[in-house]
Order: structure tokens, then C-alpha cells, then sequence
């Protein structure tokens, strides 16, 4: 298969899937199942397929159709776009086991719809790592917005829909609102839209109209989370938890903060951007955040939203590694996208599963349960210490380069937010492990639960391994980011 029949595959296999999908489930759950698994593996492999090539410095594209001369809807794989891809296309098959025992044990409804409309979100997400421009990345960046939102109103009570419109009202109303116009006028001064090493605008945009634009593009893309347009994310937690893993660690909220850097590196260029006194503001905003929502995480009781909020910090240490401007910080931008992925999908699934098995969604109730569900609890507490960036987890490689890179620019600002954030990190998340491990069940429980069902159990034990993994063999995702640098720095 060439490199352009594979980035084309890439975009139309989840879609075929979902198809799929929908004619398997009229025979059965378990064929429709089975079609998913499938789907979900095909795309992995044609995806990855693609990293030889472009280790070897090749930069496959594609032009699907010219909307009107000059602007077109067009595909590029480059690194940035292929850790996403990757990520995304590799934990869609993790998700896919997880939600299996998830719905089933929960005895979900409308269970064909989700994963049909998961599939169409995958195809999304492979359309926004791949998009070759602005006009590309919007259409698919809305596709994807409006795909998962079926998903994040799929209990269909009237409190889920509620939140559910205010998680389309934000993400809508900052795309059309603010992103919208940053693409019109990029297109309008520079010409173009097409994502160039280096950067397209220097010279075409000064003074403080570089800043606008660029708190145009930051705050218009909402699935970013920077504050105050963050309020889609806690909303979006009366989703199932097989839905906040898509959310928080396969899709939804990498394609924002892959966006930012996207726009950041491919649009501006980073020496153009930064030796701009107008750009200063981004690292404030991302500080700002971090700190912020680490503060309301540590003030939860409801397990989901303390790890919304964990995501909202988390994703900002991306922004902020980006806004640096140092090699080391770049790469430790790119490796806690994959970092954040392992250790916050592994704690969204131990929280499902105790869900599912235990019922249990605060953190009071959570006292001795590490005795009664270990698995669990064991990979709850290595994707905590991978938030927190304690060795030998994921966490700990991204945030000693970031922190690094800080250094590497004397940012003391930069600096004091890693200490700082670490530090809220910590007196949020030890608690729930000290407790979890070491304290005994206030009352008795309901019944005597174990596990969750083994296809669960089995998904998060593989994710907490992979975040191991990263802190041991992160070669490639480091070589890789290293072309990202050496190509753009």
C-alpha cells in the first residue's frame, strides 16, 4: 500500500467500520463487537505502516478536493501529526476491550449508537493529525465536535443533556466564534493556510495584531481547555467512562493541545511567535491554568471531576512546554501528550470499573478498596504517580524535559508552576491511594464485590503497563519529536 493509499485508509476505515457496525449488531452484539475490534486494529496497522517512511524524512501527502482555487482540503503526515495518530489509532483498540465489559456490566443502552458514533470520532481525530491545512483541520476539528456529542448525552436524562449542550455550546461557540475568524484572517495576510515548517506569517502580521491572532486561535480552539474555556470538560463527565477516556486521553482533548503546537510551530513559526512581545501572554495563560485547575481538583469529591480537572492542568503543561521556546521543552511538549494519554486513560478506566463493580463514584468511598479490587487499584496508582511525574512512569520523562527546557531559558515562571503543580498533584492524588491501600471501609459494603469484568480489568492493566513503558523505552517517541525540532528550531 503507498503512503497515500494508507493516509486515505486511515480517514475512511473507521467510517467503513462504523457501517459495519450498525449491520453486525442487527445479527449480534458479539459480531458487532467483533467488527469494532477489527475496525479499531486495521486502522493501527495502517497507520503505523506510515512511521517507517517518515523516520526516513519522507513527508507523505494527499489533496482530497479543491473547495474554491487556492483552498483545498488536503492531508500531511509530519511528526506532530503522526504522534497523534499513533496515539490515538493504538488506544482506540484499548478503549474498544475496556468498552466492551463496560457496557455490558452497566447494562448500557443504545449500546450500537456508541460505538458506531466512536468510530466516527476516530475518523475525526485521523483527520485532524493528518490535515495538511487550517481549512482541513476546522472541518474535521468540527466533525469531531459534533460526533462525540451523542456520545457525551448518552444516558439521555435530562441532567446529561443539559450538560451535554454546554459542552456543544462552548466547543461550537469558540470554533465558529474565535477560530473561525483566526483562519480568515490567516488566509487573508498570508495568503495561504497551509501548515510550512517554520512558520507562514513572519512578515506578512506585526506588533500587536501577532498577539490577537494568536489569543484568536488559543482561545477558539475550546477542546484546549485553556481557561476560562474549560467548562466543557467537567460538564462532559455524566458521560460513560468509555466516553471520558475518548475525551480526556484518546481524542478529543489531545486534538486541542495538538492544535495549539500545530498552529504554534506550522503557522507561526516559534522564532517568529515568540520574539514578539505581543505573544507573552500564552505562557501566563497556561500558568495560570495549570495552577488554577490543580486548586479545584484538589477541592473534588467526586472522583470523575477531580480527574477532569487533573486533565485541565495537565494539558496546559503542553502549551506551556510549547511557549518556552527550547528544544528540550518542545520535546517534553510532544512526549506528555503520550504521557498524559497512558496515565489519565488508565485512571479513568480504574474509575469506571470501580463503577461498575463497586458502584462507587466519591472519594470517600473509596477507603479499602485496593483490598477488594487490587488490579484496580494498582494501575489507579501508577497512573496517579505518572501524573504527579514520579519514576519509573511516563510522567516523570515529560516533565524532566519540560522542566529542562525551563531551565535551558532561565523561565523561572515556568519553573515555579512545574514545582508548584507537582506539589498539587501529589495532595490530591496520594490521598486516594493512601486511602484506597491503607484505610479500612467505614461501612460494610452492599455486597462482596471483586473485579470488574475481565475485559476492563484487562484494558487498564495493559495502560498502566504502557505507562511503564514509556518511562523505559521512549526512543522513538523521543526521535521522533527530535525531527519535529530539528525541522522547525
Amino acid at each position: 500500500m503507498s503512503a497515500q493509499h494508507a493516509i486515505l485508509a486511515a480517514l475512511v476505515l473507521p467510517l467503513v467500520g462504523a457501517l459495519g457496525i450498525a449491520l453486525a449488531a442487527r445479527i449480534s452484539a458479539n459480531l458487532r463487537e467483533a467488527v469494532t475490534l477489527a475496525t479499531a486494529a486495521a486502522l493501527a496497522v495502517v497507520v503505523w505502516g506510515l512511521l517507517p517512511e517518515l523516520m526516513a524524512g519522507e513527508r507523505p501527502a494527499l489533496r482530497l478536493a479543491e473547495i474554491v482555487p487556492g483552498i483545498e482540503i488536503a492531508l500531511r503526515v509530519e511528526p506532530l501529526g503522526m504522534l497523534f495518530a499513533a496515539l490515538a489509532s493504538g488506544l482506540w483498540i484499548i478503549n474498544s476491550i475496556y468498552s466492551i465489559g463496560y457496557m455490558r456490566g452497566n447494562r448500557e443502552a443504545k449500546q450500537t449508537r456508541f460505538y458506531i458514533f466512536f468510530a466516527i470520532a476516530i475518523a475525526a481525530a485521523m483527520g485532524i493529525a493528518f490535515a495538511g491545512n487550517l481549512i482541513t483541520l476546522f472541518l474535521f476539528y468540527e466533525i469531531l465536535t459534533l460526533s462525540t456529542y451523542p456520545l457525551v448525552s448518552h444516558k439521555g436524562d435530562a441532567n446529561t443533556v443539559r450538560s451535554a449542550r454546554v459542552y456543544l455550546g462552548v466547543l461550537l461557540t469558540t470554533s465558529i466564534g474565535l477560530l473561525l475568524p483566526a483562519i480568515v484572517w490567516t488566509y487573508y495576510v498570508a495568503g495561504t493556510g497551509d501548515f510550512v515548517a517554520g512558520g507562514i506569517l513572519a512578515g506578512k502580521i506585526e506588533g500587536p495584531a501577532i498577539g490577537l491572532l494568536l489569543g484568536l486561535f488559543v482561545f477558539g480552539v475550546g477542546k484546549a481547555a485553556i481557561m476560562p474555556m474549560h467548562r466543557w470538560l467537567p460538564a462532559a463527565m455524566v458521560a460513560p467512562t468509555p466516553v471520558s477516556a475518548l475525551l480526556h486521553a484518546v481524542a478529543v482533548v489531545k486534538a486541542g493541545v495538538f492544535t495549539i503546537v500545530k498552529i504554534i510551530i506550522y503557522l507561526f513559526g516559534v522564532d517568529f511567535l515568540f520574539a514578539a512581545p505581543s505573544s507573552g501572554w500564552l505562557l501566563y495563560a497556561a500558568a495560570f491554568t495549570i495552577i488554577a485547575a490543580s486548586v479545584v481538583a484538589l477541592r473534588q469529591q467526586n472522583l470523575k471531576r477531580l480527574l477532569a480537572y487533573s486533565t485541565i492542568a495537565q494539558l496546559s503543561y503542553v502549551v506551556m512546554a510549547t511557549a518556552i521556546l527550547k528544544p528540550l521543552a518542545e520535546i517534553g511538549a510532544a512526549t506528555h501528550m503520550v504521557a498524559h494519554a497512558f496515565g489519565k486513560i488508565t485512571l479513568f478506566f480504574a474509575a469506571g470499573a470501580i463503577y461498575v463493580a463497586a458502584k462507587k463514584t466519591e472519594l470517600q468511598q473509596l477507603r479499602g478498596i485496593g483490598r477488594r479490587m487490587p488490579w484496580t487499584m494498582t494501575a489507579f496508582t501508577i497512573g496517579a504517580l505518572s501524573m504527579i511525574g514520579v519514576p519509573p512512569t511516563g510522567g516523570f520523562v515529560s516533565k524532566w524535559y519540560i522542566l529542562a527546557g525551563a531551565f535551558q531559558a532561565d523561565n523561572y515562571i515556568a519553573i515555579g508552576t512545574i514545582i508548584a503543580s507537582t506539589v498539587l498533584n501529589a495532595a490530591y492524588f496520594l490521598p486516594i491511594v493512601y486511602m484506597a491501600w491503607f484505610s479500612r471501609e467505614s461501612t460494610p459494603p452492599q455486597r462482596d464485590h471483586g473485579e470488574a469484568p475481565f475485559s476492563m480489568v484487562l484494558a487498564l492493566t495493559v495502560t498502566a503497563a504502557l505507562t511503564i513503558a514509556l518511562f523505559l523505552f521512549n526512543g522513538p517517541v523521543l526521535e521522533l519529536e527530535r525531527q519535529l525540532v530539528e525541522g522547525t528550531l
